[in-house]
């Protein structure tokens, strides 16, 4: 899948690892009123990869979920 012009592999992605996820997590609302989210460990992990890999948003890799939902709540 090319994102910035490379190939990324899934050793490329950023993922929270479980103990960074557990000092960030209880942070993210819990319930809140309308759609159902997508899972903030994915989403949260879509805005580093981006931050770090300086793509564009739109490129980033569907493993985070679309690219809307990464950037629509990086902007939140």
């Amino acid at each position: 899948m090319p994102v910035c012009g490379m190939e990324v592999t899934l050793a490329d992605l950023f993922w929270f690892s479980a103990e960074q996820w557990a000092v960030i997590g209880p942070f993210m609302p819990q319930s809140q009123p309308g759609a159902h989210r997508k899972d903030d460990r994915l989403v949260i992990s879509g805005i580093v990869h981006v931050l770090r890999s300086d793509c564009r948003w739109r490129d980033c890799p569907a493993e985070y979920g679309p690219a809307t939902t990464v950037y629509n709540r990086f902007d939140r």
